[in-house]
């Protein structure tokens, strides 16, 4: 990839100032640049991408580009500054790192030394479609595709008045040639993902994963709007042919968030992250970012047809550099393959990207141990126990340092690297919202049956959205449940379309004790996980959990 360096005339370059802002990059400290584009559209930068060998056209015409060393976000590099404004609200610990100000302005101002002299592409955007809760945001990239990416995940302005008006209330720089120096900055490592809450700003160094960008906006976003009362959530969700038909569905990334909500019979109003205010269901984004590996066209036609259209990212995935042709099955620069492509690609997209208040929560986990039941229905507090434990197994690639196999994780929320207040704070905003709209609650594992991952298989996407789409018409309320021994969740005795062995996860696997003493381990887990949350949460909600007894 060249910066321009050689300050060569680019394809976009007599543009490059035609959406410019009156509040401009030296307001941010940006100065003496070679060049800054601004708010090139998607064919602009198809052109700025190839000329500056950042990226090649695969056929039908999506981008292909690599994100360099870091495939996969670096959750361990994250950092956020600790100053007097804000940080009585933070959960302060493993995801929430504390930087002192005095860093920060350090790494600031060498960057700012750094970008002299180079090429910039600035997209000025919203995040949030609610026009009520929407901030309004800038990106500064060193890349032209990281660009192109921010125009397909976020909300864009809609006339060059409305661009050259635009102040951003949060800006995020993403600099992958920029390293921090970790003896002085005290970073772990020479990748820093740093946000400053005080002075609204955000740097990305020494990472070029896309991913990071959009998660950056999203760790803001679960900081400002809770203030705000709203209830932030790591979610995708669809609805109905009513309004208030609305589910969400909770999960990390590879538990199925985009495939299951990317339903045909549905509406989509997003797939990743939204916000609930006492008005319904709102995305942030504009934009899907959905994991590709082994993507079927059968299974996923709608985020596989998006694969293979103009203007969609595709992030680390291999083609024929002959055919052009895609091979979204292998897995030789990352198992955490992605594509971004805006959300009205997929058909039944709902323009407005909102909805009404949900009757469904689906919470996603990947049982990697093969012991969990395909559905359970939960009860209020059973909902608020696997909330605040988000239990799942994280799978390949989604984060720095993971491999192929599974990991056991308990990710609080559903999305713990991205949560900034403390759990109990997001837990009680979502109590309010359950039991003031009558929410059904529902764990569905998306993850192995038959045994853990090496002996048994991935419960068949078929099935899952088959007991989904009974489970969101109404379908299971009136059948027969057994209620869980361990866990004490109900499971639904009957399914059409669903197989009772799958419905009985013990009767899959070889070895009736096996699976007991499998799932009696998982329990123990559970119950080792929320000790350390237990002085936050309620009695109601600790009693919720798994019972070893006898």
């Amino acid at each position: 990839m060249v910066n321009n360096l050689l300050n060569i005339k680019t394809p976009a370059q007599d543009q490059a100032l035609d959406l410019k802002a009156e509040y401009d990059l030296s307001y941010h400290g940006l100065t003496n640049l070679n060049q800054a584009y601004w708010n090139l559209p998607t064919e602009a930068l198809y052109e700025e991408i190839l000329f500056r060998g950042e990226g090649r056209i695969t056929k039908m015409g999506p981008v292909v580009a690599l994100s360099g060393k870091h495939t996969a976000r670096a959750a361990q590099d994250k950092f956020i500054v600790r100053e007097p404004s804000t940080e009585n609200n933070i959960w302060w610990g493993e995801y929430n790192r504390p930087i002192a100000p005095e860093k920060f302005d350090e790494i600031y101002s060498r960057l700012q030394g750094y970008l002299q002299g180079r090429d910039l592409f600035v997209q000025d955007c919203y995040v949030g479609s609610d026009p009520n809760y929407r901030m309004s945001l800038r990106t500064i990239n060193e890349w032209a595709w990281h660009s192109l990416f921010v125009r397909n995940m976020f909300i864009l302005p809609e006339s060059q008045e409305e661009y050259r008006l635009h102040v951003p209330e949060f800006t995020v720089l993403t600099v992958p040639s920029f390293k921090a120096f970790e003896p002085i900055d005290g970073t772990r490592t020479s990748t820093a993902i740093v946000l400053n809450f005080a002075q609204r700003i955000a740097i990305i160094a020494d990472s070029g994963y896309g991913g990071e960008i959009k998660k950056s906006v999203f760790t803001v976003m679960n900081y400002l709007l809770p203030l705000e009362g709203v209830m932030t959530m790591h979610c995708s969700a669809n609805q109905g042919a009513d309004r208030d038909d609305v589910a969400l569905f909770f999960g990390l990334s590879g538990t199925g968030k985009t495939t299951l909500s990317a339903d045909p019979s549905r509406g989509l109003i997003g797939d990743d992250e939204h916000g609930w205010t006492d008005d319904g269901i709102f995305n942030f984004e504009d934009g899907c970012y959905a994991k590709v590996i082994n993507l079927s066209p059968t299974a996923e036609p709608q985020i596989y047809a998006a694969t293979h259209r103009f203007g969609t990212v595709l992030e680390n995935v291999v083609f024929d550099p002959t055919t052009r042709q895609i091979d979204l099955s292998d897995p030789a620069v990352t198992e955490n393959t992605r594509a971004s492509y805006p959300l009205h690609y997929i058909d039944n997209a709902v323009p407005e990207k909102m909805g009404g208040h949900p009757k469904n929560i689906i919470f996603l986990t990947c049982d990697a141990q093969g012991v969990m039941p395909p559905i359970a229905r939960l009860s209020t507090n059973q909902a608020l126990y696997h909330f605040i434990s988000g239990y799942t197994s994280k799978t390949g690639g989604t984060e720095v340092g993971l491999g192929k196999k599974p990991e056991i994780t308990f990710s609080t929320c559903f999305g713990a690297p991205f949560m900034v207040h403390p759990p109990s704070y997001y837990a009680g905003l979502l109590k309010q919202r359950i039991l003031r709209h009558n929410v059904t609650c529902w764990l569905v594992n998306t993850g192995w049956t038959g045994g853990p991952y090496g002996v048994g298989k991935r419960i068949s996407i078929s099935y899952t959205r088959a007991l989904l789409t009974a489970a969101l018409n109404g379908d299971l309320l009136d059948v027969e449940y057994y209620t869980d021994p361990v866990f004490g969740f109900e499971v639904p005795k009957t399914c059409p379309n669903v197989p009772e062995s799958v419905l009985y996860p013990a009767q899959s696997w070889p070895s009736a004790d096996e699976y007991s003493e499998c799932y009696r381990q998982l329990a123990s887990q559970f119950n080792s996980n929320f000790r350390k949350h237990a002085d936050d949460a309620p009695d109601e909600v600790k009693a919720a959990g798994p019972k070893l007894d006898g």
